[in-house]
């Protein structure tokens, strides 16, 4: 492959001095210039102490223009550092631009990155805390290390709006996992943490902070009543046609549909509905189910919280009186669940929307490194991609409240 000879510059620091006992010479690497890369042949001073009983004799200068037996200098790492954290690029990308290997690439960068996660002020301030969990490596269903927990700031603004950024993601998914980590972070998130929005694992639930209220995510609510619709679904296809649905089969044919809102239905999909569901179901089970689905949407799309809390009372109180198995089950679930699904109405509509949308920028940074073999890479990488500085992540002039 062809490539473009690189550009060398000299340079040396301005003022010499009769301490100077000799100079030296040493190379880096600089980000291109005119789509070419740049080599810098930096000469560089050994200084001579003028006291006979100095232990150390001599030593060469050090200057901020490039650390100590760096391979690039600290503009080309700062480059490379925010061409990570905004541009969806990856190492190998950075390498070839700069002309450089991809492990002199990452080394510089991992420097610079971990120096940047390890400042504590990344943790001040820290009023909503959300917590899911997310595939880091996927393998065999046997490994225990797949998993990881991810905590992200959820905290609004002075306008009401949230603006997800990734404080950190641990190896494991148990609520050990999580006090933990609280713990590592000292008192200062501590007692700042108000709010903690979570999927429905009860470890999580454990683990949380005395004094922070506990908010089931709206999404997680809605999945299980979703879950249990499906799963109706399914036993009846079973119980009327002996076997999984095919594509002709009534229920398989409005299986989407089903899972659609009601203020989201189109007068097609409301014609399929009634023409298919009475067929499919002839005993009224997936009617029944489907309803209970839109019942437990509506809470969280109503015009007033209040009128959210009364449904999800409702709902909360009579589920699991159902005759139908499925639906009891998520009956009794929602109810073991009851404090964090009505603090949704108390806190403002805390949820993981933002987590949610967190992990897309993890998985999005996974698929762009062809995965990860080692976590402490990866977690450096998710924490420069997913750290809430990119541009379209913050407010614009005068945002509408959300």
């Amino acid at each position: 492959m062809w490539r473009l000879a690189s550009i060398w510059l000299a340079v040396r620091t301005v003022g010499w001095s009769r301490s100077v006992m000799a100079a030296g010479s040493r190379s880096c690497t600089t980000h291109r210039c005119f789509g070419r890369p740049v080599r810098v042949r930096w000469a560089k001073r050994i200084w001579r102490c003028a006291e006979p009983s100095c232990p150390r004799g001599t030593w060469t200068e050090d200057h901020s223009y490039a650390a100590p037996r760096a391979k690039l200098t600290s503009r080309a790492t700062r480059w490379a550092v925010e061409a990570l954290r905004h541009d969806d690029t990856t190492v190998s990308a950075i390498a070839r631009h700069l002309g450089v290997a991809w492990d002199t690439c990452w080394a510089a960068v991992k420097t610079a990155a971990t120096a940047r996660i390890a400042e504590p002020h990344r943790v001040k301030g820290v009023k909503t805390i959300g917590v899911d969990e997310h595939i880091w490596r996927p393998s065999k269903v046997s490994s225990t290390d797949k998993a990881v927990t991810v905590m992200v700031d959820l905290t609004r603004d002075q306008h009401g709006c949230p603006h997800a950024r990734l404080l950190d993601a641990v190896q494991g998914r148990s609520g050990q996992v999580y006090a933990d980590w609280l713990v590592e972070q000292g008192i200062e998130v501590t007692v700042t943490v108000e709010h903690a929005a979570l999927d429905p694992f009860r470890g999580y639930a454990n683990a949380i902070l005395p004094d922070a209220v506990a908010v089931l995510d709206a999404f997680h609510v809605v999945k299980l009543a979703g879950n249990a619709l499906d799963e109706v679904r399914r036993r009846v296809q079973q119980a009327t046609r002996g076997r999984r649905g095919h594509k002709d089969d009534p229920l398989y044919r409005i299986r989407r549909t089903l899972l659609t809102g009601t203020e989201h239905l189109t007068d097609r999909q409301r014609q399929r509905l009634a023409k298919y569901l009475p067929v499919g179901d002839p005993h009224g089970e997936v009617e029944v189910a489907w309803s209970v689905y839109q019942q437990v949407r509506s809470i969280y799309h109503t015009g007033s919280p209040a009128e959210g809390r009364r449904i999800a009372e409702k709902v909360l109180d009579t589920l699991h009186t159902c005759p139908i198995a499925e639906i009891k089950r998520l009956g009794k679930t929602l109810r073991r669940w009851r404090e964090e699904i009505l603090a949704y109405f108390t806190t403002g509509g805390v949820s993981n929307g933002g987590t949610e949308a967190i992990n897309g920028v993890i998985e999005k940074t996974r698929r762009l490194a062809h995965g990860f073999r080692n976590f402490t890479n990866y977690r450096t990488r998710i924490l420069l991609a997913a750290d809430g500085t990119r541009p379209y992540r913050r407010p614009q002039i005068n945002p509408e409240p959300c």
